[in-house]
């Protein structure tokens, strides 16, 4: 019988291509395998997600750190077909958020804070960038831990940051107030496929001793570009009227080619007609 310790060094293998000592007797060893094992949904079973798990998981995700106890997320279940609808047809290649059992909007939020001050007539006294920060720091927390107590029920995610290139309107269609903003949409239910582990750079290239060094990161890109096309290949080139065709297409080249278009360019002055100053 596979131990849970296997378990997790073959998912650790399968992402970093590295041999990793897991120690025995580990604590929560099951959720930790668990975690490392999941991977992204896009394929739903029609059955819906139960009301009081779906509540479960967001108390859940709301009860991560927050900074400095600010609470500074807040969680939109949008059930009306309508309003499914519109948001779908702003990303229409997205089409998992119309037939997925629940779509979530997890959003940063600074309007409680500041009424704390409204309702005391005091001026509200940080009126910078930090705010803006805090809240989307707090509701990023809130959406990996969505995303790992989903499933750890037995649910499939997919989150969503598409939703930030439509944020005037997916705000208007979900009334947000003033210093509230949207972060990024999650699909959710029960999975009938999951998609393969995506593996990820070398741990060489991510975790850093004492000071940062990228010393290697040519030769770490190089290493996962290799692993990239051998396990988990790309099924198109991106823009290749563009681009060309490339001999060997990885992680550098599609990311190179997909940041060579302008993203989300007006995001901060959308950010900054919700309210926040970002100086």
């Amino acid at each position: 019988m596979e131990t849970v310790e296997k378990r997790i060094g073959l998912a650790l293998k399968k992402r970093f291509a590295a041999e990793l000592s897991v120690p025995t007797g580990l604590a929560h060893a099951d959720a930790i395998a668990a975690m490392n094992e999941r991977s992204v949904c896009r394929n739903y079973r029609e059955q819906p997600v139960e009301a009081e798990l779906l509540t479960l998981i967001c108390a859940t995700a709301l009860s991560a750190p927050s900074k400095s106890d600010l609470q500074q997320a807040d969680i939109v279940r949008v059930c009306s077909p309508e309003k499914r609808a519109a948001i779908n047809a702003l990303m229409p290649r997205s089409s998992w958020i119309a037939s997925a059992p629940e779509f979530l909007v997890v959003c940063g939020d600074n309007r409680r804070m500041r009424h704390l001050f409204t309702v005391r007539g005091r001026e509200f006294q940080n009126d910078h960038l930090d705010s803006f920060f805090n809240a989307a720091v707090d509701g990023a927390i809130v959406l990996a831990t969505l995303v790992q107590a989903a499933h750890l029920a037995g649910l499939g995610t997919c989150p969503i940051s598409e939703i930030r290139d439509h944020a005037p309107v997916i705000s208007e269609l979900l009334e947000l107030p003033q210093w509230v903003f949207p972060i990024a949409g999650l699909t959710l239910g029960y999975p009938s496929k999951l998609e393969p582990l995506s593996p990820r750079l070398g741990l060489g290239a991510t975790v850093h001793v004492d000071r940062f060094d990228a010393s290697r990161m040519d030769a770490d890109i190089e290493e996962y570009d290799a692993r990239r096309i051998r396990e988990r290949p790309y099924t198109r080139q991106r823009d290749p009227r563009r681009f060309g065709e490339a001999p060997a297409y990885g992680w550098s080249e599609e990311k190179f080619r997909q940041y060579s278009d302008v993203h989300r360019a007006g995001f901060g002055e959308f950010i900054r007609r919700r309210g926040f100053k970002l100086e």
